[in-house]
């Protein structure tokens, strides 16, 4: 049987070898829910839920309307006790690939292939973003700092002024160089330069995934 973790490397290789260049994003919030992966690319994010063989679809219904609302594309990879029911618990756009094993191999293949999500909500999407990248993106397009003003309204400025195309590149862009080493540093450089008092760094909780 396949396990959550004995997918997710492997997926990452075929996600490559379909897709071209990409970045892949492991438990990411979105809403009540956390996506298993997303994968930037030039200029969207695909969403990816996991159900392996051992996983349930317990959760799925909440995790579809969290996805539907995030991410321009999204895709379920399912093991083998999933394939044959999984069409009736995704909507019709989304892209399912299944994944099985073979002997040494892990073999995936797509079942259905990925349509433009109708439900995402750009107000939802930017939400990946954190405030420094934010910064960027405002200063990318000669937009007003509102320096003291929340990350909220400054994400709801971003999608009221850019034009979307403009903004699906620059959003992806901020992600292809996000650095995760340093970006506790540059979120605290951020609030310095902008009168805002430091945050304690807070120890991150290993929690484990939920079917």
């Amino acid at each position: 049987m396949l396990y959550d973790k004995d997918i997710r490397e492997p997926l990452a290789f075929y996600l490559e070898e379909l897709y071209g260049k990409n970045r892949i994003l492991e438990e990411q919030v979105m809403g009540q829910s956390r996506a298993d992966m997303v994968m930037v690319v030039h200029d969207a994010l695909y969403g990816i839920e996991i159900k392996s063989d051992a996983d349930s679809y317990a959760r799925l219904d909440r995790q579809v309307k969290d996805y539907n609302l995030y991410y321009d594309y999204d895709l379920v990879v399912v093991g083998t006790r999933h394939a044959a029911h999984i069409k009736e618990h995704v909507p019709e756009w989304w892209g399912i690939i299944t994944v099985e094993q073979a002997g040494d191999q892990v073999d995936f293949y797509m079942l259905r292939e990925p349509q433009s999500n109708p439900q995402m909500d750009w107000n939802c999407k930017i939400e990946i973003l954190w405030r420094p990248e934010l910064a960027h993106i405002q200063e990318l397009n000669a937009m007003h700092a509102y320096k003291q003003k929340s990350k909220r309204f400054v994400a709801d400025k971003i999608v009221e002024t850019v034009p979307k195309e403009t903004l699906a590149v620059q959003l992806s862009e901020e992600l292809f160089e996000r650095d995760y080493t340093k970006i506790w540093e540059t979120i605290q450089n951020f609030r310095k330069e902008n009168g805002q008092k430091p945050r304690r760094r807070r120890r991150r909780r290993k929690t484990k995934k939920q079917a």
